[in-house]
Formats: C-alpha cells, structure tokens, sequence
C-alpha cells in the first residue's frame, strides 16, 4: 500500500473553532494549508453541525479558499519524523509532510466513574448533546443532568428545545461559588447574556448524583443536594464533570505539557519549534479564547506577527474569563470519592475500581488489570485515572487510534521508504 504524499507550509490538526480560525487567519498569506478532522465535517464539537443558514456560515468559508484543503473524517495514525504525520481514512493513508504544525485538538469530556454509569440510558453531558443533534429522539423523555460547569445548561437547552423534559440540573459546585462567579458576567456581556437565556428552574447547586438505578436499563437516578437524599425517576442521565484537553498527539510528538495541557508561549508556539497549538489542548476556555488562540496560531505560522501582536491584548480578557471559570467549578472531593470499590473503572475490559486503585500509576495499572487496553483505548478510563489518583500522563506510542494493517507498515518504513 502506498501513502499519498502531501506537502503543506501549514498542517493544522483539527477544525473547530481554533483550527478554523486558524485556517482563516493562515490563508492570508500561506502558500498551502491541510486541514483535517476525524469528523466528516468541520466545526467540530461546538459547531457538529457545520455551516447552517446563519452568519455562522463565514466561519467556514475557510474550506473553499484556494490555498486550504479539508481532508474530512481524517485521523492521525503517528508521527513519521518531526515535519511529517501519517494519517488515515476510510479509503488511503496520508503522509502529510509540513513546516508548521498546529494542533488544534480541543478537549474530550471527563467522566468520572459511580455506581451504575454504565447503565444504558447514561451518557455524558456533551455526548448526549451530540446525540441529540445527530438525531436521538428526545420527545417526551425524562432527563437528570449533573456534573460541573456551563456545558450542563447548554446540554439542557439542547435537549428541551428536542421535546425533553428535564427535571433537575445538578451543579456540584457551592452556591457561594456560582454566585461568585456570575458577579463577575459583566466583563463578559455575551456570556451574561448567554448565560440568562439558558438559566432554567430545574437548576440545583451543591448537588451531585449518587447511584444510577435500574436493571437492564436506567430508572431511577439516586441525587444527594446539601444534605438530603432522594430519588427521580427519569429516562436518561446525562454526566459531565467538566473537559480534559486533548494532548494524545502533543505527547506523542514530545510536546512539552503543564497542568495537562500543552504548555504555550505567548505566540502559542509550543516547546517543539515547528509545532503551535492553540483552542482548548492548551487549557479549557471557551470557543470565544480559542478562536482567538487559533487566529495568532495562523498568523505566526503564515509570518504575520505583527498582526498576531494585536491580538494579544483580546486574547488576556478570554483568558481572566477561563481562569474565573475553573477556580469557580473545581470539582469538591466528594465527587472523585463516588466509586465504590465493585464500580467499573475501565468498561471496555470490565475493571473495577478496586483493582486500579492500589497501582502506583497508569502503567502499572495496565499491566496487571488490562485497564484502559480495550477498544477504546484508554480514552475514557485514563483521563478519570488521572483525576482521581493524580498520576502523570504517559506519552502514547502509535499507532494513535486502530489503523489497517497496511497503514501501519508504512509507519514501520522510513518517510523516503513509503513509495
């Protein structure tokens, strides 16, 4: 099998809103830009949709300009050399030779494990958002929402305006913190808007579930706010404590990383020269603070620094917005203490909870549980290792996702070798 070579000033991994503000800004003066995604169409997670009938639309008319090629439905399979990825789709591997590289990756979801979260009819909150708009019907279903952050009061838009009907979102932060945090909106006049517009009655802070209940499939959801316990019957429960960027490719490719993300410099260059990154990989903020991430991305990688200058000033008034947002929503201890020691850490392999705990990190865990070497790869089960053992990330070795076998014989072969 032999890879279709492609040669690119800019390589950008990604196209949600970093990777096409990234784009955009790039084509300016860039001689030939690849952008991919392993979705079929860009927007990524906050725009799954794409373009629709909206002035959103401009946001990705990127993709039609004459120095951009959109490889959709994309993934990055390894990293051959410093300047070159290997990537796959559903019909040829790709290897993508480039001078620049910007990652663009976003963040996944973390799901933290508690008795029951592998019943049918439990979700996360962003996946079931993503269900919902790809079609899942929602009309007259009960729905439970509860985790950590402004994600939950979006997911519960999405699902009312599906027919749904939600009976509480549970925020597991303090009263005093929400309020703390919404004091603050002001700076931020969008946010506050957006804010108001999705602000609903079934809203419950200092509240977190407890059990997820049911035989087959869920029933009931047990919820503890304050103090109390109780009970609601429901059809989904829908969790998210928060979002974990993704810095899989960053690590494999030997980015250097700090609190998680991908350390950056202030033209969001990473510790590899060729190599910026920019969006939620590099910290949770927002799509207003990785817009602005992705467009100074675009512009150092294109030679427009000047420009990439401007923007560092917006850039610091999106970033005071995220720093409000984490210190306000830290998870409380008593979310990371929810799993009982029978409660299924890894689903893929069936690993309890008891049998991870005791490992002195992710490795070890691995090695004698099979925790985290099932078809997902460890996607879900690490990231929630992580959280509640407080053990360092462990660079991946490709191949990145499941490839064909011929794919990865080229990653075996040197670059000059793959013809």
């Amino acid at each position: 099998m032999n890879a279709q070579r492609l040669h690119c000033q800019i390589l950008i991994v990604g196209s949600g809103p970093a990777g096409l503000a990234a784009a955009r800004a790039a084509s300016h003066s860039a001689r030939s830009i690849v952008l991919i995604d392993d979705n079929p169409r860009p927007g990524g997670q906050i725009w799954r949709q794409g373009p629709t009938p909206s002035a959103a639309d401009e946001r990705f008319k990127v993709v039609q300009h004459p120095a951009v090629r959109y490889l959709g439905a994309t993934r990055v399979i390894a990293a051959l050399s410093p300047h070159s990825l290997l990537l796959e789709d559903a019909r040829q591997a790709w290897q993508v030779e480039f001078e620049h590289l910007i990652l663009c990756c976003g963040a996944q979801e973390l799901l933290l494990p508690f008795p029951g979260w592998t019943l049918p009819g439990v979700t996360g909150a962003g996946g079931l958002q993503a269900l919902v708009k790809n079609g899942l019907p929602m009309h007259g279903k009960t729905l439970v929402i509860a985790g950590s952050g402004p994600l939950l009061l979006a997911t519960a838009a999405t699902a009312r305006q599906a027919g749904a009907r939600v009976l509480r979102v549970l925020e597991q932060a303090p009263t005093t913190a929400v309020l703390g945090f919404a004091s603050h909106l002001w700076r931020w006049p969008t946010k506050l808007i957006q804010a108001i517009k999705l602000l609903t009655p079934a809203y419950r802070c200092n509240a977190h579930v407890v059990e997820a209940l049911g035989d087959q499939q869920l029933q009931r959801v047990r919820i503890r706010q304050d103090r109390q316990l109780s009970e609601l019957p429901c059809d989904y429960l829908a969790c998210g404590f928060g979002l974990v960027p993704n810095t899989r490719l960053a690590s494999h490719l030997g980015c250097r990383l700090e609190q998680g993300a991908i350390a950056v410099d202030p033209q969001q260059r990473s510790s590899l020269p060729q190599v910026l990154a920019a969006g939620e990989c590099t910290g949770i903020g927002g799509s207003e603070l990785a817009r602005i991430e992705g467009e100074i991305a675009g512009c150092v990688a294109s030679g427009q620094s000047a420009r990439a200058a401007a923007l560092i000033a917006q850039r610091r008034h999106w970033q005071d917005f995220a720093t409000r947002l984490q210190q306000h929503f830290e998870l409380q201890p008593r979310i990371l203490q929810l799993a009982r020691p029978d409660t299924l850490l890894c689903r893929c392999e069936d690993v309890p909870y008891a049998a991870v705990a005791g490992a002195a990190d992710w490795s070890s865990a691995k090695l004698h549980s099979r925790c985290g070497m099932g078809a997902c790869q460890g996607r879900v089960c690490a990231s929630a290792a992580r959280r509640l053992f407080d053990w360092p990330e462990v660079a991946p070795r490709s191949p990145l996702v499941p490839a064909r076998v011929a794919t990865l014989m080229l990653d075996a072969c040197p670059p000059d070798a793959a013809d």
